[in-house]
């Protein structure tokens, strides 16, 4: 390519035509760039923890059959875009060059280390090589490049923040940002999954945002994680539920509420079937913010109306203005939390 094409990426769409990247099933994944795209040499691909744990569920927990999966998906679709799950993740590497008619509109120059915050369901990637994975954390080390349209999202890599770990916060970037818009003084505040990624960010968000006069519950059905948030000390309660059991979630939160439930629920988690628990532990007039890819927003949608439960329910869109700032900055403000992104997801 070597003119001005969609800044949507639209230009790289096989098919269906006719849909933006995202929502296609298969896009040109070649690496010749156009006028206003960006070509990224990649390092390091952050999967999507729904997306990541399918994958290896699929692989049964081996790590060479989930690059081959990976490698798979991609070569098959010209992006990671998990066909079971949907979802993709981001990446991290160097701007290896930029298009012409974007010189000068971008505060970029080749060679610099950027974080896309864009999803890589819709972002044109070849993988030349699969370098390592990491199955604790979510990551794999890769050789390969990707296009990064007009229109796309990045962060600059910060020189105080190592960057594996900077690619573990910015993957999640999206969750603390709108927790921190969520959250009013004197909320009940639950987060399911709040000694994951996301879910750890969400319940010190909520922590400061709530503030003495407010409640936060961690939930997990592991007792390491629920000791772990308790040690923390973010949450009021941290309780040993599963999340799918939606009654029983309800009522270990009805019974650290005397019975009034939350005001607002974060869904966190990277398994199906939570939308259930997540509605009933909800008060009428309630919000969730439903953050976790794993969510069924047909399931939540029918399933609050099958309960009666008049809430509100807002999709986990991952972008909130100056999200990647605002989750970087959570790191340098806190060093209890950076200390356990260097333990758990780093």
């Amino acid at each position: 390519m070597n003119k001005t094409s969609s800044p949507y990426g639209t230009h790289r769409v096989i098919e269906p035509l006719g849909v933006l990247p995202q929502g296609a099933w298969k896009i040109d994944n070649s690496m010749s760039i156009a006028d206003n795209e960006i070509l990224i040499d990649v390092s390091a691909l952050n999967v999507d923890a729904a997306s990541f744990t399918q994958i290896k569920s699929e692989a049964g927990g081996d790590a060479a059959r989930v690059g081959e999966i990976v490698r798979g998906i991609v070569a098959q679709r010209g992006k990671l875009h998990n066909p079971v799950t949907g979802s993709g993740g981001m990446l991290i590497g160097s701007v290896r060059a930029i298009g012409a008619a974007l010189h000068g509109k971008v505060d970029l120059q080749a060679g610099d280390r950027i974080a896309t915050l864009v999803s890589l369901s819709l972002t044109p990637l070849l993988i030349h090589a699969i370098r390592a994975v990491h199955l604790e954390r979510d990551q794999i080390e890769i050789a390969g490049q990707a296009v990064l349209f007009e229109t796309g999202l990045y962060a600059r890599l910060p020189a105080d923040i190592p960057e594996k770990m900077a690619l573990a916060i910015l993957d999640v970037a999206g969750a603390p940002a709108q927790t921190a818009r969520l959250v009013r003084p004197g909320d009940t505040v639950v987060v399911i999954g709040g000694a994951g990624k996301s879910g750890a960010l969400c319940v010190y968000e909520a922590r400061k945002r709530a503030g003495p006069s407010g409640c936060v519950i961690g939930i997990s059905p592991f007792a390491a994680d629920c000791e772990r948030m308790r040690e923390l000390g973010w949450v009021d309660h941290a309780l040993q539920v599963d999340a799918t059991d939606a009654v029983a979630l309800m009522e270990a939160v009805a019974g650290v509420t005397a019975g009034r439930l939350a005001d607002l629920v974060i869904n966190c988690v990277n398994i199906p079937n939570t939308e259930m628990g997540s509605i009933l532990a909800t008060r009428q007039g309630g919000r969730i913010y439903f953050f976790s890819m794993a969510t069924s927003f047909t399931a939540a949608a029918l399933g609050a109306e099958g309960v009666g439960k008049d809430i509100e329910m807002l999709v986990g869109n991952g972008y909130a203005r100056g999200h990647a700032e605002h989750a970087l900055a959570l790191l340098r403000e806190s060093d209890t939390l950076r200390r356990l992104f260097e333990q758990r997801f780093v």
